[in-house]
């Protein structure tokens, strides 16, 4: 009868197999020139706690391969007497760089040190990668907050260019009058602007100008909308020169009276100016192409949309030109605008304060 017991470790004694069984099994392996192996499993024993002869784990002696021709090979296949059933040792080639004995100081130093830098290095990449997600993220918010802003600047254009002109379309029936008039408009908030801006050095008015040029353009609206000027042109003219043609009768008298008209009124201010030779020709130049186009403006029947073109356009004009003339005759004083944009009760205060402290540190007199 067999027993078995368990080998786990080359050098060390299994704990539930004899001592005296584990030395004899070691002195068969050195005499069979080779280190004890460790096996993990039931190993077979005898009886009296000696490995038996069919263990597999114990080497045989080399011996002559060839069998005797008289004898007659073992139950084996090979012609060996290990019997048929037997298990292939499970025995592992010892690893020799491989000890069981515990780490030293350095080694535990060692793996701390590459522990925590492995442990810094993922939370690195970490916040690499996450900070990375975030301007990806910080990118795309950019691009599209800038294709936001470009796409509100282009409406702003739009509705800037395209709203005067679809209201000239709309209203006075040409998309000229709405280029004319938003130029007109930006004209006057440029004037109006720069003098608020630059009082108290003028003393320039905006809202008496606005208001004289509102009632202008309501005035010339009003008359040339409703034909005023040029039912009256036509009754003077059926009057004066009957006989000439009635479609150009009424504009060639009243580009010809006022023509007259303002030469006079040009001759007169400009004498009264006391003007000789050169000037006193300009003046009644001026005045009489001013009075032709004046004659020129009320001679034909505008209609009602551009009646009321035309009022807006001279109530714009009379309003910047009315500014224009306030700030010409208030003057422009440049002492105001230095005592505005410039310090001076701050540079008075501080050497004031120079002042005060001097007189209570006086400072030392040199020996």
């Amino acid at each position: 009868m067999r027993q078995t017991g368990w080998v786990t470790a080359p050098s060390a004694t299994p704990p539930d197999r004899p001592a005296a069984t584990w030395r004899a099994t070691k002195r068969l392996h050195r005499r069979a020139g080779r280190a004890p192996t460790a096996i993990i499993g039931p190993v077979p024993q005898d009886l009296d706690g000696s490995p038996a002869l069919d263990d597999p784990t114990i080497p045989r002696p080399e011996t002559n391969s060839t069998p005797d021709p008289g004898t007659r090979p073992g139950p084996g296949a090979d012609g060996s007497t290990a019997p048929p059933h037997a298990a292939p040792p499970h025995a592992a080639p010892p690893d020799p760089e491989r000890s069981d004995a515990p780490p030293g100081l350095g080694e535990q130093i060692g793996a701390t040190r590459d522990s925590a830098r492995r442990f810094v290095a993922a939370h690195v990449d970490l916040a690499k990668a996450e900070f990375a997600d975030i301007a990806d993220a910080a990118k795309r918010a950019a691009v599209l907050l800038g294709i936001a802003a470009g796409a509100a600047v282009v409406a702003g254009l739009l509705v800037t260019v395209g709203l005067p002109l679809f209201l000239g379309d709309a209203i006075f029936g040409s998309i000229g009058w709405g280029l004319l008039l938003g130029l007109l408009v930006l004209a006057a908030v440029i004037v109006a602007s720069v003098i608020t801006g630059l009082r108290p050095a003028t003393r320039a008015s905006v809202g008496r100008p606005f208001g004289l040029g509102l009632l202008v353009g309501v005035v010339v609206g009003v008359v040339l909308g409703l034909n005023l000027t040029n039912r009256g042109w036509s009754a003077l003219a059926d009057g004066i020169t009957p006989s000439m043609d009635p479609a150009i009768r009424p504009l060639v008298v009243a580009v010809v009276g006022l023509a007259v008209i303002g030469a006079i009124v040009g001759l007169v201010m400009t004498i009264a100016a006391g003007g000789r030779g050169g000037a006193v020709l300009g003046g009644i130049l001026g005045a009489a192409i001013v009075g032709a186009l004046v004659g020129l403006l009320t001679a034909f029947a505008p209609g009602r949309r551009v009646g009321a073109a035309l009022g807006v356009t001279i109530g714009l004009s009379t309003w910047i030109g009315a500014m224009a003339a306030s700030v010409a005759r208030g003057g422009f004083a440049t002492d105001a605008i230095k005592e505005r944009f410039w310090p001076a009760q701050t540079i008075k205060t501080t050497k004031e304060t120079i002042e005060w402290a001097r007189e209570r540190m006086p400072l030392s007199r040199r020996s």
